[in-house]
C-alpha cells in the first residue's frame, strides 16, 4: 500500500505540475509585459520551484565525454562490459593506448544511482582505466531474475575482479566498503591472483559503534521486524519488477532530506531569490545538484534487511562474526592488498573512525602498505566530489595506487 499511495500522490500532483510549468513559461515569455515586472518574476520563480520539487527524476547520465590528460583533451566512451539484472559493469574507455592501472570504483547501493560518483569517475579517469558498478533500479528487475542480498553483492564484486583480471585496484565509496572488504578477504584467503593490489575505502560503515551518527542510531535502535513492517513494500504493477519486495528510493530520499531539512529549505529559498534576481548561473548549480540528489532507485528488500542486520545491528565485520556463503569473512587474511581509508571531518552519515576501523581488523596488511587520510572541512558528499576531492583527496589515492602497483 505504501508504494501505491506514493504513485497516487504523484498522479494527483501531475496536473498541478503541468499547470506550474505552463505558468512558468507564460511569465518568462519575452512577449508578456508582466515578465518584466517584479510580480511576474515572482510568479515565474514560484512556479519553477513547485515544478522542480515535485517532478519525477529518472536515472541521470554520467555525461563524461572527455577528460584532460597532460594538457590534452582525451575522448571518453562509455561501454558496458558485463550485463546483469541488478548491476552492469561499466567502463569509461579512453581514446589512445595509455598503460594506466585498472581501477574498479564500487558505487553505493543505497538509494542513489552510480552517477552520484560522476566527479569521482571524472577525476580518476585522468590517470586510470576506470570501471564502475552501475546499479539498476530494483523496481525494473523482473521477479524471474531471482533475489539479491549481501552475499550476492560480495559474489558480484568477486566476479567483476575475476573478469577484470589481476592488477585491478578498487575504490569503495560509503556503503560498499563492507562488501568490498569482505570480497577482498575471501580473495586473499584463497590466495587468488585477482585479489586487488590496493583497496581504498571512503566514508564507509566498517564499524558503526565508533562515533555513531543519527543514521546509525536509527538502524540500531529498532528491531529488524520494524524495518520489515514499515519500510519494505511491493513494486506495483506499472513496473517490470511487479511484486518484488523493495526498500523504495522515495523513502530513502525522505530520510536524507529530513536529516538536513533546514539546509534543503534554505537552498530552495535561495534558488527562489536567484530566479527573481535573474542569477541564472546560481540557479543552474542548484538544479544540477538536486537533479542528481533527488534521482533515487529502489533496493532489493533482502539486501537492505541483511545489510541493516549485519552491518548496523550485529556489527558482524568488526566483531569477527560475518559470514559469506557459510564461510567466515576473515579480514586478517588480507596480506596481498594494500589498504587506504579516507574520512571527512564533517561526515554525518559515516562518523569519524568508522572507516578507519578497517585498519584494526586488517592486521595482516604490512604497516608500510596502509594509509589513512582525514579531509578537513568536508562532509559525506565532499569525500568523493567537489574541489577538496579533486585537489586533495584524489591525488593522494592516485599516489597510493601507484606506490603499491
Amino acid at each position: 500500500m505504501l508504494y501505491h499511495f506514493h504513485e497516487m500522490q504523484q498522479a494527483v500532483l501531475k496536473p498541478w505540475r503541468l499547470a506550474a510549468a505552463a505558468n512558468k513559461k507564460f511569465f518568462q515569455s519575452p512577449y508578456n509585459p508582466a515578465s518584466y515586472t517584479q510580480a511576474g518574476r515572482v510568479m515565474a520563480a514560484a512556479s519553477e520551484i513547485f515544478e522542480d520539487t515535485t517532478k519525477r527524476r529518472g536515472k541521470p547520465a554520467f555525461g563524461i565525454d572527455a577528460v584532460e590528460i597532460d594538457g590534452d583533451l582525451v575522448n571518453i566512451t562509455e561501454e558496458i562490459v558485463v550485463h546483469g539484472p541488478f548491476c552492469n559493469l561499466k567502463r569509461f574507455r579512453r581514446d589512445g593506448t595509455r598503460d594506466d592501472p585498472k581501477l574498479l570504483i564500487v558505487a553505493p547501493l543505497s538509494g542513489h544511482f552510480a552517477t552520484l560518483l560522476r566527479g569521482t569517475v571524472r577525476q580518476m579517469a585522468k590517470s586510470h582505466d576506470v570501471y564502475i558498478t552501475d546499479w539498476n533500479d530494483a523496481r525494473d528487475v523482473p521477479l524471474t531474475e531471482g533475489r539479491f542480498d549481501l552475499d550476492d553483492y560480495i559474489d558480484l564484486l568477486i566476479a567483476y575482479l575475476h573478469h577484470l583480471g589481476p592488477g585491478t585496484h578498487v575504490i569503495a565509496v560509503c556503503q560498499p566498503s563492507v562488501p568490498m572488504l569482505a570480497a577482498a578477504s575471501v580473495l586473499n584467503a584463497d590466495n587468488d591472483d585477482c585479489a586487488p593490489p590496493t583497496m581504498t575505502l571512503m566514508g564507509g560503515p566498517i564499524d558503526t559503534r565508533k562515533n555513531p551518527t543519527e543514521v546509525n542510531k536509527l538502524a540500531e535502535d529498532r528491531p529488524i521486524e520494524w524495518f520489515e513492517r514499515n519500510v519494505i513494500t511491493h513494486v506495483p504493477m506499472i513496473y517490470p519488477g511487479v511484486l518484488r519486495r523493495v526498500y523504495p528510493g522515495f523513502l530513502q530520499l525522505s530520510g536524507f532530506m529530513s536529516m538536513n531539512l533546514d539546509r534543503h529549505i534554505d537552498a530552495h529559498v535561495k534558488m527562489f531569490q536567484h530566479l527573481i534576481e535573474g542569477d541564472g548561473d546560481s540557479a543552474d548549480q542548484h538544479r544540477t545538484f538536486y537533479d542528481e540528489y533527488m534521482a533515487v532507485m529502489d533496493l532489493p528488500a533482502e539486501y537492505y534487511i541483511q545489510t541493516i542486520k549485519t552491518v548496523f545491528q550485529e556489527h558482524a565485520l568488526p566483531r569477527g562474526t560475518m559470514m559469506w556463503r557459510d564461510q567466515p569473512v576473515e579480514p586478517a587474511a588480507i596480506t596481498k592488498t594494500a589498504l587506504m581509508t579516507v574520512e571527512g571531518e564533517l561526515d554525518d552519515i559515516s562518523g569519524l573512525g568508522q572507516t578507519r576501523a578497517a585498519h584494526e581488523i586488517c592486521t595482516g596488511v604490512a604497516k608500510n602498505r596502509r594509509e589513512h587520510y582525514e579531509q578537513k572541512g568536508v562532509g559525506h558528499y565532499g569525500v568523493f566530489n567537489g574541489r577538496r576531492w579533486r585537489e586533495e583527496i584524489a591525488p593522494r589515492i592516485a599516489s597510493f595506487i601507484r606506490a603499491n602497483s
